[in-house]
């Protein structure tokens, strides 16, 4: 039988090379921690189709929504505490004829969730209104990729402090 002073002592010997086993350098690669440079409120700055219209009837034809329509607008808040909120127009785009259009907009659309960043990306989770938006040139874009009655892409600026 096996006194208590010799469990103690192999108890002892079987902690140490528990720890030791476990050190934080064991190989496991680690994760890069989130690029904290596009933590701010960003604002919609462009809302851009193909082909360009001219929705406000003024002579000149626009890719971008923004400058046809006075009614968008959008922001997006990244925090900190790796949290996103989220609030946006929603666009309704009609074909009338040939490459012709007409878009509304139809009250806003929200949402809020946790985010991660890399240099080149910024990944959402939470709501499904965003997923994935590409970093370029210090802006925002998420590329829907669709010609009219879809959406190209929207653009997001870091809002400056006044």
């Amino acid at each position: 039988m096996i006194s208590l002073k010799e469990k103690s002592f192999f108890l002892s010997i079987l902690f140490m090379l528990l720890f030791q086993s476990c050190s934080l350098d064991d190989g496991v690669e680690t994760i890069d921690p989130p690029n904290f440079e596009i933590i701010g409120l960003w604002d919609l700055v462009e809302v851009n189709v193909n082909p360009p219209q001219d929705l406000d009837m003024d002579g000149t034809a626009s890719t971008n929504l923004m400058n046809e329509m006075e009614c968008i607008t959008g922001s997006l808040l990244i925090d900190g505490n790796l949290i996103w909120t989220f609030e946006q127009s929603v666009i309704n785009v009609t074909a009338i004829t040939g490459d012709l259009f007409s878009a509304t907009c139809n009250g806003t659309v929200s949402g809020t969730g946790n985010w991660f960043s890399d240099e080149n990306e910024v990944t959402f989770s939470g709501d499904d209104i965003l997923s994935v938006l590409r970093i370029s040139e210090g802006r925002l874009i998420d590329e829907v990729g669709e010609d009219l009655p879809g959406i190209q892409s929207f653009v997001y600026a870091l809002r400056i402090p006044e």
